[in-house]
C-alpha cells in the first residue's frame, strides 16, 4: 500500500476514534482509546517518514500508486477512476444522511453509514489501483458499519459510535501502522 494513502487513512482513523469515543464507553476506556489513537497516528507518521527517508524498496512505493496507462506506467492516484469513486462516495454519504433523517433513524446511525460508505470506497479503490491490500480495511469497515445498523435495530444505539466509529478508526490505524512498519523494516533489510 502507498505511504501517502496510509498516512491519510491513519489520520482519518484517529479522527474516527477521537470523534466517536465516548459514552457508553467507560471514561478510562475513552481516554485510553484516544491516547492509543494519538500514539498509533504518531507511529504511522514516523515509520512512514523513516521508510521514505531510507528509500523504501519497490514493493513499498513512495509516490502515488501505479496505474496502467500513464506515462511510464504511472499516472498517479488521482485518475478518473479515483475521482469517480470519491464522487460516488460523496453522493452516497449525502443521500444516506438524508435517508437517515427522512426515516427518522437514530442520529448515531450516521456513523454506521459513514463506515459502510468509506469501507466500500476502499474496496472500489482496491480495484481502481489494482492494490488488493486496500480492500482489507474496506471489508472490515463495511462490516463494522453493518454491525452498527444491526445494533441500532436491536435498540443498542448508544453502542453504534463505539463499534462503527471507534473500531473503524482502530482498523485504519492498525493497517497504517502495520504497513508503514513493514515498509520501514524492508528498508532495514535492503
Amino acid at each position: 500500500m502507498n505511504q501517502r494513502v496510509l498516512g491519510i487513512g491513519s489520520a482519518f482513523g484517529a479522527v474516527f476514534v477521537f470523534a466517536n469515543a465516548g459514552a457508553p464507553m467507560p471514561p478510562h476506556m475513552v481516554l485510553a482509546a484516544r491516547a492509543a489513537a494519538a500514539a498509533a497516528l504518531a507511529a504511522a507518521v514516523l515509520l512512514g517518514l523513516a521508510a521514505a527517508r531510507a528509500g523504501a524498496p519497490s514493493g513499498f512505493p513512495r509516490g502515488p500508486p501505479t496505474v496502467p496507462g500513464g506515462a511510464g506506467g504511472r499516472r498517479g492516484m488521482f485518475t478518473r477512476g479515483f475521482l469517480g469513486v470519491v464522487f460516488t462516495e460523496a453522493v452516497l454519504l449525502i443521500g444516506g444522511f438524508r435517508a437517515i433523517r427522512v426515516f427518522d433513524a437514530p442520529p448515531e446511525t450516521n456513523v454506521a453509514w459513514i463506515a459502510v460508505v468509506v469501507g466500500l470506497h476502499f474496496i472500489a479503490l482496491a480495484a481502481v489501483w489494482t492494490a488488493p491490500s486496500v480492500a482489507v480495511p474496506g471489508a472490515v469497515l463495511t462490516a463494522l458499519g453493518a454491525a452498527g445498523f444491526a445494533l441500532a435495530a436491536l435498540s443498542l444505539t448508544p453502542w453504534v459510535p463505539a463499534v462503527s466509529g471507534v473500531l473503524s478508526g482502530v482498523t485504519l490505524l492498525a493497517c497504517g501502522v502495520a504497513a508503514t512498519a513493514a515498509a520501514w523494516a524492508a528498508t532495514r533489510r535492503s
